[in-house]
């Protein structure tokens, strides 16, 4: 990927010596730009918005195209994933990620609706399991190649928390077949 204001080559993988065990991994999609001129506009916004809520950025993918799930009619999505550094526990996180997407002008009407954000809390680490109604690692994610292929193009090493590598899941996921980077 290139720096778009530079036009030079972001190393966006992750530092070899970070413990892909205690990854905290969040996928971030927009399909609705709403009050931005683009989703990229968007999600760079949302990114930049991550530091005030005390979540720091180890690593980004670039970011990917798919068309929209389950309806291909609704406008395409644009996904990534960043690696991030948090003091919060996992709830914490996700609320802080819920304010974040409320500041954004997310609204939770029907399911799979078009969205301005849509943050997902992936994988914290190897917990696994239901932590009172947060289910650890995303019970989807594996599933799905707009969360798969980011993952795989910054860690390629990270295994899920229920296993399989990213690439590995990647290539097999059922869901955002067409996904690429862009």
């Amino acid at each position: 990927m290139r720096d778009e204001r530079r036009g030079a080559p972001v190393d966006m993988r992750i530092d070899a010596a970070l413990d892909l065990n205690a990854a905290v991994i969040v996928a971030l999609g927009c399909n609705d730009k709403g009050a931005w001129s683009s989703c990229r506009e968007a999600l760079e916004a949302a990114l930049a918005r991550f530091r005030t809520e005390g979540i720091d950025i180890i690593a980004r993918s670039s970011w990917w195209s798919s068309l929209a799930w389950p309806d291909p009619q609704d406008p395409p999505f644009l996904n990534g994933v960043v690696i991030v550094s948090t003091a919060h526990d996992p709830h914490d996180l996700m609320a802080a990620l819920g304010r974040i997407e409320d500041a954004f002008g997310r609204r939770r009407s029907a399911r799979n609706a078009p969205r301005t954000l849509d943050l997902d809390l992936i994988a914290y680490g190897r917990l696994i399991g239901d932590l009172n109604g947060l289910i650890l690692p995303h019970p989807r994610a594996a599933e799905r190649r707009f969360v798969m292929g980011p993952i795989a193009e910054i860690a390629p090493d990270w295994v899920h928390p229920a296993g399989g590598d990213a690439a590995a899941l990647a290539g097999a996921a059922g869901v955002g077949k067409d996904a690429h980077p862009i």
